[in-house]
Formats: structure tokens, C-alpha cells, sequence
């Protein structure tokens, strides 16, 4: 056996350890296909895979609202347990903090893990007109109506948030970008290869694929630096003079009403876990980059992160 596929299996053993139910693991992803929610969970659904190619992580979509129907579901107990991973992003604590949950709180949910940061990025087809954001700005200003941008959510949403800065950067009026709301990445993707929209704001994680085929091409990612790897060719907002970042975090929570004692074996496996090398490579593969947190330090994180959302949405006029 090699030492790759040792690793593989002392990983897959842990988690039997960690959960009596290993092997019927759900790890429901909020969205349809295709974005960073699916990025999320394939790529737990990847470290777990044994060398004989089986994979304990059942994959499942629960798309609606940015992830509201699938945090209703699992607090509600419609869906859930001890065998149940929900992804999270960003997205969902924005989503949380300007009350597109309902009333739902902070603490509703158990917060698992985070496993990695993702970065925004705003992309056009490879046939583009636009090579860099000046040039997709001027024509936006020009003419407001005659390119459409495709995002996740609408008014207010991670993604929408990321065009109206940039635009704001540029001295235009964030109400006059023209977008349509889709459901996830995946979906604003599809829509620009179809030619719905000429424009997609979404996350640096979700283009690998594309990238690659030559289907698309990367007019900004919203990091402090260049990023490592694939991407390292695409300059920055900042570098191009519009000064925006936005990073993403990305992980796990669960239903509520897990018991304690289940929680902190999950908690304990994400730890052990992304002490491992593999756990990095995996996760860089997956277009993400190092970010490791459970447990408490987590919830603490999450609690201040949609506090900090909440006043910066209160000071755009986005909530009350």
C-alpha cells in the first residue's frame, strides 16, 4: 500500500471513529450544482474516498433562497442528524446577518468547520470584448443597459455586493448595473455560456473547470495578492485601481439538535483531519485556499463576521 492510500484510509478510519454512521454521511449542499457550495462538499466527499473508490459522502441539493430552505430544514428538523453536513459560505452569513433567514440567529445552528477561503472573481466568456475591469467598466457606463451581469441572490447578496463595490470604485451608480438573480454558481455559469448574461460575478473556486477548457476568462479576482496556481496570471481588483476584496470563508455546520456528545466527535475529526497534509492538498485541488477553524473559536468567528456584515449592510441601506 502506498503512503498516499495509508493516509486515505487512516482518514476514512477516523471518521468511523468520529461518527458511528460514517458511511451514510450527508453532506447536503445548499444550491444547485456547479458552485462553491458543491465545491465545498465534493471536496470533503474527496478526502474521505478509500482507494478502492468508494465514497462514504452521500451528496445532496437542497437549492432555495441562498441557502434559507436548507437552514430551515435542518433547524426545523425536517432534514438532519448526526449524519448530516450542511456547506456554508460567506454567502450564507451575509444572507443571515440582513435577515434573509428570517429571524433566524447565529445560534440556531452548531457551526462544525471551516476548511478553506475562497476569493470573489468577476469573469466574462473567453470571446469576450473586455480584457481587464476598465475596459467592462467603461461599458458599463456607457451603456448600463446593454451588459447584463449574472449573480447568486439579488439586491444585496454576496455577489451583488462585489459588482456594486467595483462599480461604486469606478464612479457609477451601483443601481444602474444591470444583473439577473440566479440560484448559485452553478447557474451563472450556464447563463453565460448560453449568453443570457455577459458578465458573472461569483467566486475564484467555482472557474477551475472552465478555466481550463478555455471556456472563460478572469477579469479580476478580489484578493489582497495574486493567487497561487491557475490564477496567478490574473491581476487583482486592487492592481487594476479599484480597491476591493472579498474573501470567503467556506465549511461546515449541523442541525441543532445533534446531540453533544456527536458534535464534538465531528468537531475532533476536522481537527485531526486538517492537521494532515492531504487535507491541504485536497483542498488546494479544490481552488481553495488555508483556512482552519472549529468548534467555539468558529462559532466566536462566525458571530463576529455577521455582526461586522450586518453594519456594513445597515450602512449601504441594505436593513434596518
Amino acid at each position: 500500500m502506498t503512503a498516499s492510500s495509508l493516509r486515505i484510509l487512516l482518514m476514512v478510519c477516523l471518521l468511523a471513529c468520529a461518527a458511528p454512521r460514517a458511511f451514510a454521511l450527508e453532506c447536503i449542499v445548499p444550491a444547485k450544482p456547479g458552485g462553491g457550495m458543491d465545491v465545498t462538499c465534493k471536496m470533503l466527499r474527496k478526502v474521505l474516498q478509500s482507494d478502492a473508490g468508494s465514497e462514504p459522502v452521500k451528496l445532496s441539493y437542497l437549492p432555495g433562497g441562498i441557502g434559507a430552505v436548507a437552514w430551515s430544514s435542518v433547524v426545523s428538523k425536517r432534514r438532519g442528524g448526526p449524519d448530516t453536513l450542511v456547506a456554508f459560505s460567506g454567502g450564507s452569513l451575509l444572507n443571515l446577518a440582513q435577515g434573509k433567514y428570517g429571524k433566524a440567529s447565529v445560534d440556531d445552528v452548531r457551526w462544525v468547520a471551516g476548511v478553506g477561503i475562497d476569493y470573489g472573481m468577476i469573469a466574462v466568456r473567453s470571446d469576450a470584448p473586455w480584457h481587464n475591469l476598465r475596459e467592462l467598466l467603461q461599458a458599463i457606463r456607457k451603456d448600463p443597459g446593454k451588459t447584463t451581469v449574472g449573480l447568486s441572490g439579488t439586491v444585496g447578496s454576496q455577489d451583488w455586493l462585489k459588482m456594486a463595490m467595483i462599480v461604486g470604485r469606478a464612479g457609477i451608480d451601483p443601481r444602474q448595473f444591470r444583473f439577473v438573480a440566479l440560484e448559485g454558481g452553478g447557474d451563472s455559469f450556464a447563463a453565460l455560456q448560453a449568453g443570457h448574461v455577459q458578465v458573472i460575478s461569483g467566486d475564484a473556486s467555482e472557474v477551475a473547470h472552465f478555466i481550463a477548457e478555455g471556456r472563460v476568462r478572469i477579469l479580476a479576482v478580489l484578493s489582497e495578492q495574486r493567487l497561487p496556481g491557475p490564477l496567478q496570471v490574473v491581476p487583482t481588483a486592487r492592481e487594476q485601481g479599484y480597491d476591493v476584496v472579498w474573501p470567503i470563508i467556506r465549511g461546515f455546520y449541523m442541525s441543532p439538535h445533534v446531540p453533544e456528545a456527536e458534535y464534538r466527535r465531528w468537531v475532533g475529526f476536522f481537527d485531526k483531519a486538517m492537521a494532515d497534509p492531504a487535507f491541504e492538498r485536497q483542498r488546494s485541488a479544490s481552488g481553495l485556499f488555508p483556512f482552519a477553524m472549529t468548534g467555539k473559536p468558529l462559532t466566536d468567528y462566525i458571530a463576529q463576521t455577521v455582526a461586522q456584515y450586518r453594519k456594513q449592510s445597515q450602512e449601504l441601506g441594505l436593513v434596518r
